[in-house]
C-alpha cells in the first residue's frame, strides 16, 4: 500500500518516528548513506549513447538597447516578445563527465538558432558528481564534504514499509552563487536519487532545474531521463525568461563492471571515443518535416502559433527587403558590438571580436591600461591539415605605445602535431647590454633606474620554427629568431663653428639599428598526456604531471647583417594540480641565462618577459609578476623565478554579506624572483573572480624592503 505523509512527530536526538513501527531514522543517517554511495554511482555508468531533444521558449519581459549586444544572445526581432527553439542531438557520454553532443537537427523562430547564453551545460548534469556543472561552478549537496556547506531536513516519506522514498530538502548555510537550494527524493533501496530539484544563481542567470532519473532496477536507474529548466537572464534592466524541456532516449548503456576488461586493453590516455565535433554538418537539418518525425514531445497550441507567426514575418520581410541604409548600419552595429564570422567559400573563415568590448581592456600595476583586438582566419584542407592566421592589434594607454603581431600556423601532419609556425610583430621597447655594464658598476645600495641613461630601441621580431610530437607528450622544435632593433631617438652629432665631424671609425661605434639572428632549439615534455583524435588531428587535453621545457638559442654574427653573438638557455616547469571541489594549485619554476656574449646584445628571454597586450584571470597559471618594473626584464643576464597560486571558493571571504555572494573563486599568489641587484624580489597577492570582473591586490618588495602596492583588473563578463 502506497502512502504519502509529512513528519509531524520527532524522536530524541534528531530521530524521526517511523509511522510503520520499528526504529526511527534521522536525516543525518540518510544523507550519510546517500553521500557514501555517490562516488560509486558517479562512475557506475562508463558509457552511454542517447537521443537528446531540447525545446526552449524565451519570453522577453523587459529589454533595452543593451540586450542585442550581449554575446551569444539570440538575435531580437522588432515587436516580437516570444521565441521558440528546438534541437535534436546525438549525445555520447564517457566517464568521468565527458559529454559529446552532436546536433543533428535544429528549428526555431529566432535568427542564428541561439538561445540564452550558457544554458546547454544544464542538460549535461551528473547528479552524483561533487559539482553540478562541468565547469565546477556549483557545489553539489551530495559532495563528500557537502554537510560543511548545506543543512538537510526530511520533508516527507513516500512508498511502502519495504522501500521508502525520502524527500530530503537541502538549504545552503551561507549565501553564495556556488551553492544551491532545493530537494531530492532518495530511495532506501540502494540509496539512489530518483529526482532532484535545485535552484540558484550562476553569473547572470537565476535558474531552477528539475531532473527525473530512470526507474529503480532498470538500466537507466542512475541516468537522467527528463529535464525541466526555468531560467531568468537579468542584465542591466533586461529580463528574459526561458523555459526548457529536455528528453533523453537511451540507445546503449554500458556499466563500469561490464566494461572494465575492454578498457584495460585500450590506451587509457587516448580518449578519442569520448570526443568529436559538436555539430555534424553532413546530417544537420532545419526543416519542419524532420522535426515532425523526430519530436518526442508534441507542441502546444501556443507553440504552434509561434511558428505560424514566424513564417508570416519571414515571408513579409522577404517580399519587402531592406533598404541599403538599414543593411549598412545593421552590419556596422554587428561589427562594432558583436563577435562576427565570415565564411568564405573555398577560402576559409574569418572571425574577430567586437571593436567596442570591455573584455578587451585590462589594467595592471606594471602595464597600466591596455586594449587589444583579435582577428582569426582558419582554413581546413584535405587530410585535416589546417592553416590558422591570428593578427592582433593593441594599444597601451599608459606607455602610449601601439603593438601589433601576426601568428600563423600550418599544421601539415595533424596526427603528430607537426606544424610550421611564424610569428611577426613589434615587441616591448628594449635597451642594449651597455645598460647592463652600467648596472654592474653601480652598488646595490644606490641602484636606481632613474639614474641610468636608457637608450631605448624599438623591436621588430620575426620567429620561425618547425615542431613535431615524437611520442605522446614529447615535442621537438627547431627554428630561428630574428630581431631588428631601431633606436627610438637616433644619435645625432652637431658641429659647432668650424669643428669637423668625428672620423668614420668613431661614428661606426654609434649605430641606430642592430640586427640579430639566432637558431633556436626547444624540447617540451608532458608525461602521461591525455588526448583524443578528431579525425586525423591529435588534440592534447591534460596531464596529472608537470610540463618541462628547455629552450636553447645561439646568436650568430654576420647572417642577414646580424651584429652580435650570444648563447641563451632557459628551463621552465609548470603544473596544475586539481584538488577537487573547485580547488586548484598552480606552480611554476624556471631559470635562464645569457652566456658567451660578444659585442653588443639585447636581453630578451622567451619565458621571463613582459606581456604588452591584456591577459585575463588565467594568465600563464599565475606565472606573471604584476608589479615588477618592466625594465627589469631586459636588465639581467640571468634569472631564477618561482610562482605558487592556490585557488578555491570560500577561501577568505565568508560569503555572508550581500555583495560577496557573487564571488566565484578566490586566489592567493606567491611569487619570487632572483636577478642581479634583486635578491630577491617578492610579490604576494590576493584576487577574487566574479562573473563580471576579476581583481587582484598585490604587494611587492625588493631586497627585503617594501616597494609598492598595486592591483590588476580585467573584465570577464561573458568570457568564461
Amino acid at each position: 500500500m502506497l502512502c504519502l505523509f509529512s513528519f509531524l512527530s520527532k524522536g530524541t536526538a534528531g530521530n524521526f518516528v517511523n509511522p510503520f513501527g520499528g526504529q526511527g531514522i534521522s536525516v543525518d543517517s540518510i544523507v550519510e548513506c546517500v553521500i557514501n554511495m555517490a562516488p560509486t554511482y558517479e562512475t557506475i555508468v562508463s558509457d552511454y549513447r542517447a537521443n537528446l531533444y531540447i525545446k526552449g521558449k524565451m519570453d522577453i519581459k523587459k529589454k533595452n538597447f543593451v540586450l542585442r549586444y550581449v554575446p551569444s544572445m539570440f538575435r531580437l526581432q522588432k515587436g516580437v516578445r516570444e521565441y521558440l527553439l528546438e534541437t535534436y542531438s546525438d549525445l555520447h557520454y564517457t566517464a568521468p563527465n565527458i559529454y559529446d553532443q552532436k546536433v543533428k537537427a535544429s528549428q526555431g523562430t529566432l535568427r542564428g538558432n541561439r538561445g540564452l547564453p550558457g544554458l546547454l551545460e544544464y542538460f549535461n548534469v551528473n547528479i552524483y558528481s561533487s559539482t553540478l556543472l562541468n565547469d565546477e561552478r556549483l557545489l553539489s549537496p551530495l559532495a563528500k564534504n557537502g554537510r560543511k556547506y548545506y543543512r538537510y531536513r526530511i520533508d516527507s516519506i513516500m512508498g511502502n514499509p519495504n522501500n521508502f522514498d525520502y524527500r530530503i530538502r537541502f538549504i545552503p548555510k551561507t549565501k553564495s552563487d556556488q551553492l544551491v537550494g532545493g530537494y531530492m527524493i532518495v530511495s532506501s533501496d540502494g540509496w539512489s536519487v530518483r529526482e532532484i530539484r535545485f535552484s540558484g544563481r550562476s553569473e547572470l542567470i537565476t535558474f531552477t532545474c528539475n531532473i527525473q532519473m530512470g526507474g529503480v532496477g532498470k538500466k537507466d536507474e542512475f541516468l537522467p531521463v527528463n529535464y525541466e529548466l526555468d531560467a531568468r537572464f537579468n542584465f542591466l534592466g533586461n529580463k528574459v525568461d526561458g523555459n526548457y524541456t529536455a528528453s533523453l532516449d537511451y540507445k546503449s548503456i554500458e556499466l563500469k563492471e561490464k566494461d572494465s576488461e575492454k578498457k584495460e586493453k585500450m590506451n587509457k590516455y587516448n580518449l578519442s571515443e569520448s570526443f568529436s565535433l559538436q555539430c555534424d554538418t553532413n546530417a544537420y537539418k532545419t526543416d519542419a518535416s524532420t522535426f515532425a518525425v523526430l519530436r518526442p514531445i508534441s507542441l502546444t497550441d501556443g507553440e504552434k502559433k509561434l511558428y505560424k507567426d514566424y513564417v508570416v514575418r519571414r515571408d513579409t520581410v522577404a517580399k519587402q527587403g531592406k533598404s541599403k541604409s538599414q543593411a549598412f548600419w545593421g552590419t556596422m552595429g554587428d561589427l562594432m558590438l558583436e563577435d562576427y564570422k565570415f565564411n568564405l567559400s573555398n577560402i576559409g573563415s574569418v572571425r574577430f571580436s567586437p571593436f567596442i568590448n570591455p573584455l578587451l581592456f585590462s589594467y595592471s600595476g606594471s602595464n597600466g591600461l591596455s586594449y587589444r583586438q583579435d582577428f582569426r582566419y582558419n582554413r581546413l584542407f584535405r587530410g585535416d591539415k589546417v592553416l590558422r592566421i591570428v593578427p592582433k592589434l593593441g594599444y597601451n594607454f599608459t606607455r602610449k605605445e601601439f603593438y601589433w603581431s601576426m601568428n600563423a600556423d600550418f599544421e601539415y601532419f595533424p596526427q603528430k602535431r607537426g606544424f610550421f609556425r611564424l610569428n611577426v610583430g613589434n615587441g616591448n621597447r628594449i635597451y642594449s647590454s651597455k645598460v647592463l655594464d652600467e648596472l654592474k658598476a653601480m652598488p646595490d645600495s644606490i641602484f636606481n633606474f632613474d639614474l641610468i641613461h636608457l637608450d631605448y630601441f624599438k623591436d621588430l621580431y620575426f620567429n620561425f620554427r618547425h615542431s613535431i610530437e615524437v611520442v605522446n607528450g614529447f615535442d621537438i622544435s627547431v627554428g630561428f629568431s630574428a630581431h631588428k632593433r631601431t633606436a627610438v631617438q637616433p644619435t645625432r652629432f652637431v658641429t659647432v663653428g668650424n669643428y669637423p665631424m668625428p672620423p668614420p671609425e668613431f661614428m661606426e661605434r654609434f649605430k641606430n639599428t642592430y640586427i640579430s639572428f639566432a637558431p633556436r632549439f626547444r624540447l617540451e615534455w608532458t608525461p602521461y598526456l591525455y588526448y583524443y583524435m578528431n579525425g586525423k588531428r591529435k588534440i592534447n587535453l591534460r596531464s596529472d604531471y608537470p610540463t618541462f621545457s628547455v629552450d636553447y638559442e645561439r646568436g650568430v654574427k654576420g647572417v642577414f647583417k646580424s651584429t652580435g653573438e650570444y648563447e641563451k638557455v632557459e628551463f621552465d616547469l609548470q603544473h596544475q594540480i586539481r584538488l577537487g571541489l573547485m580547488r586548484n594549485i598552480y606552480y611554476r619554476f624556471g631559470f635562464g641565462m645569457f652566456t658567451n656574449q660578444n659585442e653588443l646584445y639585447f636581453v630578451d628571454f622567451a619565458n621571463f618577459s613582459r606581456r604588452n597586450l591584456p591577459v585575463g584571470w588565467n594568465d600563464e597559471i599565475g606565472g606573471v609578476f604584476q608589479l615588477l618594473d618592466g625594465r627589469w626584464y631586459n636588465s639581467s643576464r640571468r634569472y631564477v623565478r618561482g610562482h605558487f597560486t592556490y585557488e578555491a571558493p570560500f577561501l577568505v571571504l565568508k560569503h555572508l554579506m550581500k555583495y560577496t555572494r557573487y564571488v566565484q573563486n578566490e586566489r592567493i599568489y606567491i611569487s619570487a624572483l632572483s636577478v642581479p641587484h634583486l635578491q630577491p624580489y617578492l610579490e604576494l597577492g590576493y584576487g577574487i573572480g566574479t562573473h563580471i570582473f576579476d581583481v587582484g591586490v598585490f604587494v611587492g618588495s625588493e631586497n627585503w624592503k617594501f616597494k609598492q602596492i598595486g592591483c590588476k583588473f580585467t573584465f570577464e563578463l561573458f568570457n568564461r
